[in-house]
């Protein structure tokens, strides 16, 4: 097994690096065609309740692919030379995943509970930290200023880090937006409520806005590990 890995170790994370976008961007298709049911006045509160945990449940693969592809890139970037730390810090690179992963995992299982919203604000949070850790070591390195290698050949690793970054801003905007339906629905649930169906309705359109630029953002991001144009 060891020799195995040792032989195809960046085969094997370029595989499971393919198998964390698909999961995104599949995701991320299910979770908006979904949402047409979700926002539907014509239909029954428990039918649109259960359209809203349908889309909890493919968007939990979504958010696995996007917090695994993270420590995929990194660890395949060392390999290629172009990001400077292995070692230790890569088996705490992917213990910290292994954390992440939890508490993203913990927070979807407890959805509807008390523990749901204090776990997924500490979930919103390490976005909060992580995206402008990554915006900042993108452009910097673009810049030619580090800490990622871009000289000839080299620089679409830190554009692809730009792009998922920003793509990360837009996933913060959705995030928010399936948080709104949390608190909104417990009102509707309660009897017609038309200032509650027109903010419901207000925060779809401006999630749909996003979603198209969070889906050229996925696809440019796509883009820049598979051909590596520059």
């Amino acid at each position: 097994m060891i020799e195995f890995w040792q032989a195809n170790d960046v085969h094997v994370l370029r595989w499971l690096h393919i198998v964390a976008m698909v999961y995104w961007l599949g995701g991320e298709w299910g979770v908006f065609q979904t949402s047409y049911k979700v926002v539907d006045p014509r239909l029954p509160m428990a039918e649109r309740r259960r359209h809203m945990d349908t889309a909890y449940r493919i968007d939990i693969m979504a958010r696995t692919g996007i917090i695994s592809l993270l420590p995929l890139g990194l660890h395949m970037g060392f390999i290629w030379g172009i990001q400077p730390l292995g070692g230790a810090w890569l088996w705490a690179m992917w213990g910290l995943w292994a954390a992440w992963m939890a508490l993203t995992w913990g927070a979807f299982a407890a959805r509807g509970k008390p523990l749901f919203k204090p776990l997924s604000g500490i979930e919103d949070w390490t976005r909060y930290l992580l995206i402008p850790t990554l915006l900042i070591i993108s452009v910097s390195s673009l810049m030619g200023q580090g800490p990622l290698a871009a000289g000839e050949g080299q620089k679409w690793y830190a554009a692809k880090m730009l792009t998922y970054g920003l793509a990360l801003v837009i996933g913060v905007m959705l995030r928010l937006v399936m948080h709104e339906w949390q608190r909104l629905f417990p009102i509707l649930e309660a009897g017609p409520d038309a200032a509650a169906e027109a903010r419901l309705a207000r925060s779809i359109r401006t999630a749909r806005a996003g979603a198209y630029l969070y889906w050229v953002l996925i696809l440019t991001t796509a883009f820049f590990g598979a051909v590596k144009p520059f």
